[in-house]
């Protein structure tokens, strides 16, 4: 699905591991097609448009045309939609330098879906820690998770040191409470050494 290129043997071009040749067949090919007329932003049956499977397929070269000819991102196309967005995608997946683009290119860092969260909450879910990174470096709001739910506790969940650290660098909110009424601190695994980190930070007392 979505906007697949084929080879001059009718061979489809797309896949997750393309070598360095095949990624520029891919930027080349979609070069004509735009310079063709090709729509940036249609959308097929199954509601993914050209910079969805760019960003899927983790092509930052492509992302990065698709945008500069105007394809539309985050809740521009379908406001209404639950589908995630360009960047929760890529920053689940880890894809940094599609985040980049995406970001240099005016998307929302604090685009919030429902049952999703935020790119954020995803990236730290994942313990994707460049895309934390970019995320936080770009303005993205460090306590805005999915629900009640803090990136800081999605962190916790994971016990990752070092994304926890890099949270509450940028000010997370050590002392927020998850729709379950806890804080961060008491979802990490008790044998880890991040709970005495959260205590070093002056979380309150349990």
């Amino acid at each position: 699905h979505g906007w697949q290129t084929r080879g001059h043997d009718g061979s489809k071009r797309t896949g997750p591991r393309d070598s360095p040749d095949t990624r520029l067949l891919h930027q080349l090919s979609l070069r004509t097609l735009i310079t063709q007329g090709w729509l940036v932003n249609i959308i097929t049956a199954d509601h993914v448009s050209p910079l969805h499977e760019a960003r899927l397929r983790g092509h930052p070269s492509c992302v990065k045309i698709l945008l500069k000819h105007g394809a539309q991102h985050g809740a521009n196309i379908q406001p209404e939609s639950d589908l995630a967005s360009p960047i929760h995608e890529a920053s689940r997946r880890g894809h940094v330098e599609c985040v980049d683009s995406l970001i240099a290119y005016g998307g929302n860092t604090d685009h919030k879906i429902s049952h999703l969260g935020t790119p954020l909450y995803l990236a730290c879910e994942n313990q994707q820690i460049a895309c934390v990174k970019k995320l936080l470096e770009s303005g993205a709001d460090m306590n805005q998770g999915r629900g009640q739910d803090s990136p800081l506790h999605a962190v916790a969940r994971t016990a990752s040191e070092e994304l926890a650290c890099l949270l509450m660098d940028f000010g997370a909110d050590t002392q927020a409470k998850n729709a379950e009424g806890k804080y961060p601190v008491e979802l990490v695994p008790p044998e880890s050494p991040l709970v005495q980190l959260f205590l070093e930070r002056e979380v309150p007392l349990l």
